[in-house]
């Protein structure tokens, strides 16, 4: 079977699982919980992420990711290979965790994000692992309503800013709506072609480009108009080069247009292109 085109852009939304290897558990105790946690906020301000709604369970976990730059795969690496890291160094193992690579479904944001943040806190209650969400401390359902503090990379405001500009109120009607989905059909299952669930207003393309890897064309103008502009990468990254390379990924820039704006030439941003992305995937190897 042909395994489902990897779609990144920049503003897409995604649903996201990874499960552990042969089905095997992820989370032997509530200290690994916590370190995956630590390892995703740290990916979150790395890469950019935006996390609306998450969820771990015991052999796998559920994300709904905002990506403002087209990095998902980046951040996944990081994610995954950083907590593979310290679950083998914890546990004594080695080799592989997760079950192949993760899946990624990308989320029509205006008609879909709602009910895949719903379904995503649900699981617990669809597994029957619990009675009540308020048994389990793993999603982000008690961050949302007030059990928990928190997370800085969480846009917890903004989805309950979904449900009145009152914070009491809009929890309120937060917990109702998510109670009201128990028994609801799955909303992934209207997922098209393993990939989309709803209709994007970016070019997609119906079948899998013919070299793997390949990212979905979008026009440059609108890539560049969503990216972060060059300034925001030299300010937030103190290594040049890391900056440079960052803005490079992002798509929305060429190797001459960075050169430019950094003062150097258009080799020096090619070799910090090519030192990120080989520090970036020995974090899997």
């Amino acid at each position: 079977m042909t395994r489902p085109l990897r779609l990144q852009f920049a503003g897409a939304l995604y649903h996201v699982t990874s499960r552990g290897d042969r089905r095997k558990t992820i989370y032997r105790d509530e200290f690994d919980r916590v370190n995956w946690l630590e390892i995703l906020g740290q990916s979150c301000d790395r890469y950019n992420f935006l996390i609306h709604s998450f969820c771990q369970m015991g052999n796998h976990y559920h994300l709904l990711v905002e990506t403002p730059e087209p990095n998902l795969a980046q951040g996944m690496r990081h994610l995954n290979g950083t907590y593979t890291q310290y679950f083998n160094r914890r546990h004594h193992l080695v080799g592989h965790l997760f079950q192949g690579r993760y899946n990624a479904i990308v989320v029509e944001k205006e008609d879909y994000l709602l009910a895949v943040a719903r379904y995503t806190v649900l699981n617990p209650l669809r597994a029957q692992i619990v009675a009540s969400l308020d048994e389990w401390d793993w999603s982000s359902y008690p961050y949302l309503v007030g059990r928990k503090e928190a997370r800085p990379w969480m846009t917890a405001d903004w989805l309950l800013g979904m449900f009145h500009s009152d914070r009491s109120c809009a929890v309120e009607a937060y917990c109702q709506y998510v109670q009201s989905g128990r028994g609801l059909e799955n909303p992934l299952k209207k997922t098209r072609h393993q990939t989309v669930l709803g209709i994007l207003t970016t070019s997609v393309p119906s079948e899998a480009p013919n070299k793997a890897g390949s990212l979905v064309e979008i026009a440059r103008v609108q890539r560049r108009a969503l990216a972060l502009p060059l300034e925001a990468y030299r300010e937030k990254y103190s290594d040049r080069n890391e900056a440079m390379a960052r803005a490079y990924l992002s798509t929305a820039y060429t190797m001459a247009q960075i050169g430019k704006y950094f003062g150097v030439a258009y080799r020096t941003v090619s070799r910090a292109v090519q030192e990120f992305e080989k520090k970036s995937n020995a974090i899997c190897d």
